[in-house]
């Protein structure tokens, strides 16, 4: 039996029954049988498809919204701009995918010799709860767009989003078996992987279960993509605007509760604005409206789930015992953790080099720049680093000597569909979204033509 609980309220909103292998297998044979018609359907049909989509998430947009909220507690503006991505993503796709895919001449001695974008067959999508709309259409968008059938495994605690999405591809009038919502729990995913129909895995969600899933895909000798977690660091130089960057460095560590792995979790300050900048966030930060994430003006509520928030104390509470200071926040109550800055944390520090997936910034300070830039790399992780910085060649000289998967200049990491996503090191590997996304799921198919007279 699966549960959906409300983090905000604790009570239980709906019971899901857990599929058997049966069905499940059921399924995987429809979504097999469905692509093998839908990778031949004509693309402006697949395109205008896609379209209704949009419009079926622009129709019930607050419905989908809410029931994120009470699922696992995103404040329901946010929730609201999750599913307006959504639409954006759809838009984007619909507009550039042909393009992406089109056919690409190589000159070579041959007659005729070109590369052609075909699709792989049933892609399953093992997806996380943080962003229950968002991570499920970068994956299912352009994969269906290039002809392939999808199978959503989503986490256990937005098995409601999960059915939502589910209910509005139907609505929007897709053939039967292209997308499917599996109601299972983790362990039925090992078998799914090594079923033969399915030829390819995605995974957003820790490095632990992107571990396991990688290996199972790997033994079976078939794709898998992999978004898994991220330590992000925010730098502030000294020439840095201030105002801008701690507007920007709030939302990029609070938005969503700070439940995102794009989110900042490491704060660098140079010394010489450590004092003044730690002064005006503190101030920004307490001044955050938090509460019920049904109401409007609420930006932070409680974490999806009190199991979630308890681990995030244990990790401050390991990290003040290694040397760590709180100066805001640092308590919690059942799944509500608050608002917390923590300083004096050094790169031995829990809070530095673990994932704090919560509300929690932790600040270092810096001297030079490239102490700076050995504090980055120094994390397990590579998705995303942001530098703040007036001097453009400072920055320009810097961006080829971070790690990460994406260098954001005097801006917040995050994702676009126009651009490709994904990290390095234990951050996974693969990329979503743009051109780059697309081609994840494709078979790349050389044709060598020779013509004889």
């Amino acid at each position: 039996m699966l549960k959906s609980i409300n983090p905000y309220t604790q009570e239980t909103i709906l019971t899901f029954e857990e599929e058997t292998t049966s069905n499940i297998e059921k399924k995987i044979k429809k979504a097999h049988k469905a692509y093998l018609d839908w990778r031949f359907i004509n693309f402006e049909r697949r395109k205008s498809l896609i379209l209704e989509w949009a419009e079926v998430l622009e129709k019930n947009k607050n419905l989908y919204a809410k029931a994120m909220t009470l699922e696992m507690g995103k404040p329901i503006s946010q929730a609201i701009a999750e599913i307006d991505k959504c639409i954006w993503l759809c838009s984007f796709y619909a507009e550039q995918a042909a393009g992406f895919l089109t056919p690409q001449e190589i000159e070579t001695e041959a007659y005729s010799s070109f590369i052609r974008y075909e699709p792989l067959g049933v892609i399953l999508g093992v997806m996380p709860w943080n962003y229950p709309f968002w991570q499920v259409f970068r994956l299912a968008v352009p994969a269906i767009l290039a002809g392939n059938t999808v199978l959503l495994k989503h986490a256990s605690n937005v098995m409601q989003s999960a059915e939502n999405i589910a209910n509005s591809f139907t609505e929007a009038g897709f053939p039967e078996g292209v997308f499917q919502n599996l109601i299972i729990k983790s362990d039925k995913v090992e078998a799914i992987i090594r079923n033969p129909n399915v030829k390819a895995v995605s995974l957003t969600g820790s490095k632990p279960a992107g571990s396991a899933v990688a290996s199972v895909a790997a033994q079976e000798i078939k794709k898998s993509v992999l978004e898994l977690g991220g330590s992000n660091a925010l730098v502030v130089f000294e020439d840095a605007e201030i105002d801008k960057a701690i507007d920007i460095c709030i939302q990029a560590r609070f938005q969503n509760t700070g439940q995102s792995c794009i989110a900042v979790k490491r704060l660098l300050l140079h010394e010489r604005i450590y004092d003044i900048f730690l002064e005006k966030l503190l101030t920004k930060v307490y001044e955050l409206k938090v509460g019920d994430p049904l109401d409007e003006d609420t930006y932070i509520s409680v974490m999806a789930k009190e199991e979630l928030a308890e681990e995030l104390e244990n990790q401050l509470k390991k990290g003040v015992e290694e040397g760590a200071k709180v100066i805001l926040g640092g308590k919690r109550k059942a799944a509500f953790f608050e608002p917390s800055i923590v300083i004096n944390v050094t790169p031995e520090n829990t809070l530095f080099n673990e994932e704090t997936f919560g509300p929690l910034l932790a600040v270092t300070s810096f001297k030079t720049d490239m102490e700076a830039i050995d504090l980055v790399n120094s994390s397990e992780y590579g998705l995303g680093v942001s530098i703040f910085t007036q001097d453009a060649e400072r920055a320009k000289a810097m961006i080829p000597q971070f790690d990460d998967g994406a260098v954001f200049i005097n801006a917040m990491v995050k994702s676009d569909p126009r651009l490709p996503f994904g990290g390095t090191k234990s951050s996974g590997y693969g990329r979503e979204l743009s051109a780059q996304g697309i081609r994840e799921f494709v078979n790349i198919k050389t044709v060598y033509v020779n013509q004889y007279e």
